[in-house]
């Protein structure tokens, strides 16, 4: 350790600054929150799979806990606005059983433990992670939501300031995993509040026993749509409404083949700094088994998305009017940005280019779980990498990984 950290940030605002790139979006952090803030050299936000992963991988390169080590060189904390393991999992609709699930790729070095497929999912993964923390001890705090992330000058390689409706923080560098869940996809259509049923999104659905008996409206193309779509239209007359015909694989989907190709894809967009897609518009839908059933009950007969609502149901693109109890907007999410707004750090496009998980506008940022990580697999990687650049920015020399995992003795 090279003297406190107080004199390690005095050292580090006395060094020369020619040369150094000058940003002109300085936001001015106040100063109360400035001077009451924790410190860390990096804040994890978000404690689900790609949190979880980079959280470990920060630890096995050296980085202490902020909590332990307030002073240490190297550190970090995990701020996670869930009130328990499990991140989004934990918050899906309960018929979301292990056998339906679009796969659930092992924590590092942690393998999943076998789980009955007609266990629900928000019970099996929350549990999973549960006992990842306490094995890691990942330094973890709960629930912590963040507001705003800030930076506290005009220096290119100064500190951030986050915000949060607990203790402030202030950090050299943000990970950021705070994925989808809270930002729900909704798109809006003429007439769409004098609709007289019941409106609600993917994230706001229960079971398919509230909609027995009804005519319901199910919107979306991904897998979540179809996964519903087969479940309602088990108790209820549904009607299938998308903007573009979806599209079935009829062959296999190889990792090392035709996912290789998707990474490539969704990388190449991700660094051209394209706003983000649905994974599915990459890969297309698959013949799963709920897929099939929906297909042989006639629910995937799709129609081409409706141009307005009204009370009682929906106008259809040629004119005609079906009547409608309720509508399901299995529309998608979106990343979950809205506290890094303050940094703008999207481009004319509204989208954010990378360079791996960093920020290529904003280097101090790293995003994963977004892009080319959305997957399970590829939140597994892109926490290990996120962590790797980390290390070597942090240190003279790439720390070397240790040999045991975090948190075991």
């Amino acid at each position: 350790m090279v003297g406190s950290r107080t004199q390690r940030m005095r050292r580090m605002r006395e060094w020369p600054r020619e040369g150094r790139a000058v940003r002109d979006t300085r936001t001015d952090a106040p100063a109360d929150a400035e001077n009451a803030a924790r410190f860390a050299t990096v804040v994890v936000i978000g404690a689900g799979q790609a949190g979880l992963s980079a959280g470990y991988h920060l630890a096995r390169r050296g980085f202490a806990s902020a909590l332990d080590a307030p002073d240490g060189a190297r550190t970090f904390v995990m701020l996670d606005a869930n009130p328990a393991p499990g991140g989004a999992w934990q918050h899906r609709w309960a018929s979301l059983r292990m056998a339906t699930v679009n796969g659930i790729f092992d924590l590092p070095d942690h393998p999943k433990p076998a789980t009955a497929p007609e266990v629900s999912s928000r019970d099996a993964v929350p549990a999973y992670f549960g006992e990842f923390e306490r094995e890691t001890r990942l330094p973890i705090l709960r629930p912590v939501t963040v507001r705003a992330v800030t930076r506290l000058d005009d220096d290119a390689d100064g500190d951030l300031l986050v915000d949060t409706d607990a203790d402030p923080w202030r950090t050299r560098a943000i990970v950021n995993a705070t994925g989808t869940w809270n930002a729900p996809r909704l798109p809006r259509y003429p007439g769409q509040e004098t609709f007289a049923g019941r409106q609600l999104h993917t994230r706001d659905y229960v079971s398919a026993a509230e909609f027995a008996g009804q005519r319901v409206a199910v919107v979306g193309g991904g897998i979540s749509a179809v996964q519903l779509l087969e479940e309602i239209s088990r108790v209820a007359a549904t009607h299938w409404y998308t903007r573009r015909e979806p599209v079935f694989r009829d062959g296999g989907f190889r990792p090392e083949v035709e996912g290789r190709e998707v990474i490539a894809r969704v990388t190449a967009d991700a660094e051209a700094g394209l706003p983000g897609r649905s994974i599915v518009s990459y890969t297309g839908l698959a013949w799963t088994p709920y897929a099939v059933a929906a297909r042989e009950r006639g629910a995937l007969e799709r129609r081409p998305m409706f141009t307005a609502l009204e009370p009682g149901g929906v106008r259809e693109a040629d004119g005609t009017f079906t009547p409608v109890d309720a509508i399901l907007w299995a529309t998608g999410f979106q990343p979950d940005l809205r506290h890094l707004d303050p940094l703008t750090l999207r481009n004319e496009l509204g989208g954010i280019a990378l360079r791996g998980t960093r920020v290529a506008a904003e280097p101090r940022v790293h995003l994963i779980g977004y892009g080319p990580s959305q997957s399970t697999v590829g939140a597994n990687r892109a926490g290990r990498d996120a962590a790797r650049a980390l290390a070597q920015r942090f240190s003279a020399a790439p720390a070397p990984e240790t040999q045991t995992t975090p948190g075991r003795s």
